[in-house]
This record gives C-alpha cells, sequence and structure tokens, in this order.
C-alpha cells in the first residue's frame, strides 16, 4: 500500500472503531441521566447567576483566559504506529499529504469544546460588554482561525524540535492567544495583530521543516501517550484488556494498612489494601470520582440534583472498585497457601466501606455552605452499602 490517502483511510476507520468500541461503554443509560441533571443544575445556577453579575466583571479577561488556554493545547494526532518508522521510510517524501489529513482531523477535533464553551460564555458578554450580536458571533470566527493557527504552530515546532521545549512554545503560544481574544473582544480589529503574529510564526516554522526527516519516534510517542490516556480513561467504565496500570509507593498512604495486625485471617486485608494503594488506576479512580462529586457539592445549590450526582459517583467507585479489587486473571502468591477464597471478598468489602465513609465525609465538608448538606454522607454510606451488596 503506497498511497499515503489510503493509509490514512485504513488508520483511520479503525481509530474510530476503537475509539466507538469504548465509549459506548463511557456514555450509559445512568451516566446519561447525571450528565442531564449536571447540566440542568449548572444552566440553571449559570442564570441565576447572570441576574447579579455586576457590570465591572472582568469577563473578556476570564473567556480570553479559559479559550486562550483550550485553543493553545493543539496535542497532533497522528495516528502512527511503532513499525512506521521502518515501513513508512521509502514513503517519506509522501508524507506530506498524511500529515495534512493528521493536522486536519486534529482541527475538526478539537474546534468544538472551546467553542462551545465561548457560546456559552455570549450571555454574559451581552450582560456586562456592549458588543453587538454580530461583533459576538465574529468572536466565533476569531476562534476558529485561532485553532487552526494554534494547529499548525504545535505540529510544525514538534517536527523541528522532535518535541524538545514544549512547554516555551505553547507559553509564548498562550500569551499570544489570550492577548489575541481580550484585544479582539476589547479593540475589535487590534486582536488580528497578534493573529497575524502567530501566522508568521507557523510561517516560519514550516519553512524550517524543509528537508527535514519526520521525526517517527516523537510523534509515535506522542500517539502513544494519547491513547493511553484514552484507555486508562475508559477503563473506568469498563475493562480495558490490553492496558498495564503504572505502579507507585505511596509511603505516606502506609498507615491505611500498618494497623492491620500480623495474621493469618488478615493476609488478604493486607495484600487488598496495599494493592488499592499502590495501582494508580484504582487509587486514581477513587481521587477522580470523590473531586468530581466534590465539585458538585460545592457549587450546586438544589439538593436534590447533588444527591443525584454524589449517589451516581458513589455508585460508579464502590462497583468499579469491587470489581477491579475481586478480579484474579493473573497469579498472585497467595493462591499458594491455604487462605479460603471467601477472605478476599470481606476483605474488599471492608476496604470499599472504608473508602465510602471517607468520601462521604470529604463530599459533606466541600458542601457544608450548602442546604441539607448533612444528607450527603448519607446518602454515599447508603449507596455504596447498596451496591456493594447487591453486585456480584
Amino acid at each position: 500500500m503506497n498511497n499515503m490517502h489510503n493509509v490514512w483511510a485504513k488508520r483511520f476507520e479503525h481509530y474510530i472503531g476503537e475509539v466507538m468500541k469504548y465509549m459506548r461503554f463511557v456514555f450509559t443509560g445512568h451516566i446519561a441521566i447525571v450528565l442531564v441533571f449536571i447540566i440542568g443544575a449548572g444552566g440553571y445556577q449559570y442564570s441565576e447567576w447572570l441576574k447579579v453579575v455586576q457590570p465591572d466583571f472582568p469577563a473578556e479577561w476570564l473567556i480570553a483566559i479559559v479559550i486562550g488556554v483550550l485553543v493553545t493545547f493543539s496535542r497532533p494526532v497522528t495516528l502512527l504506529k511503532q513499525p512506521d518508522q521502518v515501513y513508512l521510510l521509502p514513503l517519506e517524501s509522501q508524507m506530506k499529504s498524511y500529515f495534512k489529513k493528521a493536522m486536519n482531523w486534529t482541527f475538526w477535533s478539537q474546534l468544538l469544546f472551546p467553542t462551545v464553551l465561548f457560546i456559552v460564555s455570549i450571555p454574559l458578554l451581552k450582560e456586562v460588554t456592549e458588543l453587538s450580536v454580530a461583533e459576538i458571533w465574529s468572536v466565533v470566527v476569531f476562534i476558529i482561525v485561532l485553532k487552526y493557527l494554534n494547529v499548525r504552530s504545535e505540529f510544525y515546532y514538534r517536527y523541528v524540535s522532535r518535541g524538545h521545549s514544549i512547554a516555551l512554545d505553547r507559553i509564548v503560544r498562550i500569551a499570544v492567544s489570550i492577548l489575541a481574544i481580550q484585544s479582539f473582544l476589547t479593540d475589535g480589529l487590534f486582536g488580528a495583530v497578534f493573529l497575524v503574529m502567530l501566522a508568521y510564526y507557523a510561517f516560519t516554522l514550516n519553512k524550517k521543516m524543509i528537508n527535514q526527516p519526520v521525526p517517527y519516534e516523537h510523534f509515535i510517542s506522542l500517539e502513544q501517550n494519547r491513547m493511553m490516556s484514552f484507555y486508562r480513561f475508559a477503563n473506568y467504565f469498563t475493562d480495558v484488556p490490553h492496558l498495564k496500570g503504572s505502579i507507585k509507593r505511596r509511603a505516606w498512604l502506609d498507615v491505611l494498612y500498618k494497623g492491620i495486625s500480623f495474621k493469618k485471617e488478615n493476609t488478604q486485608a493486607y495484600l487488598v489494601y496495599r494493592t488499592f494503594v499502590r495501582t494508580d488506576d484504582h487509587f486514581y479512580l477513587w481521587v477522580r470520582l470523590t473531586v468530581i462529586a466534590a465539585i458538585v457539592a460545592m457549587f450546586i445549590t438544589i439538593p436534590f440534583v447533588t444527591w443525584i450526582v454524589v449517589a451516581a459517583m458513589a455508585f460508579a467507585t464502590t462497583l468499579q472498585l469491587k470489581y477491579a479489587l475481586m478480579s484474579a486473571g493473573e497469579f498472585r502468591m497467595d493462591m499458594l497457601y491455604p487462605i479460603p477464597r471467601e477472605t478476599r471478598k470481606q476483605a474488599v468489602a471492608k476496604l470499599l466501606r472504608l473508602l465510602a465513609f471517607i468520601q462521604a465525609v470529604l463530599v459533606m465538608l466541600s458542601a457544608i455552605m450548602q442546604p441539607q448538606f448533612y444528607i450527603i454522607p448519607v446518602v454515599i454510606l447508603v449507596v455504596s452499602e447498596i451496591t456493594l451488596r447487591m453486585s456480584k
């Protein structure tokens, strides 16, 4: 296959299939219900806040900072694989057409979020600025062009520098993007000056690419890390067989299992606690879901919505950690010893009850300024216990 259009088409078809295979487990029925409640409650809170927002609120700077940062992070999606640095070498002269398609997909796939976020901010701009409807919607076009230039600039910079000092490149582009949006919102055409600066920067980098070899190693490493991040995210909702989790010591959490007495019947308890503390996938799953529940409880002032969200987070935490800790697909040394299998199940249940209690306390403390905050820990503990008992 020596046609780079066909190579990209095959890669893209496989990539979309892989993403859709796991995303159907992410956006399940109960997650969709939670999202509806979160969006509804967030929209209500936003509309109520707009009624009391001060006229001198720095909306332009807030929007410029948030959107500017989002459009700057434009990590290229190349879909390159490890063997490509060998098998695509004879076709290196044709890689330009391949990378053109890669940059186009990177642009369109990353454009939605900043655009939607700006559209959400339009009511705020109408409240605190004197921008007309035409001027506000012209900012959308400006953001699209800015994103296009950032995608090109990051790709060209990575191509030229092989990924070295990418943080410095991003800092420069973040500053230019923020100033561009803020200037366009306040002074109209003056924002185009920063757009020209970024365009010239991209043009200069593009000229430096001429006659340089393709940095296969950097783009392949980037692609592998990107897909691994997606698999880790999907692994919170379903099992990803080829995902390899990392292990960290976390000595500061040794207190969790140092209190376990040195007895035969506590063998599984020690192993389960240690597994949770040291395994990134398990530990960060609990941390992320707890943080999400805490943030929702902190900012949403509608008790019923808060209870639904924290209940969903408690259900997801308990269910996923139970499946993860009870799985025994690999060989463990404890299988060689005459320890009843039931003890592992008991140890997992004990750990999950402890984690549910800690989660309930943290979420309650984050919501202490909200009405009826004292019901939140009851909801978390009840849902966690029911999930623990009803799940297989």
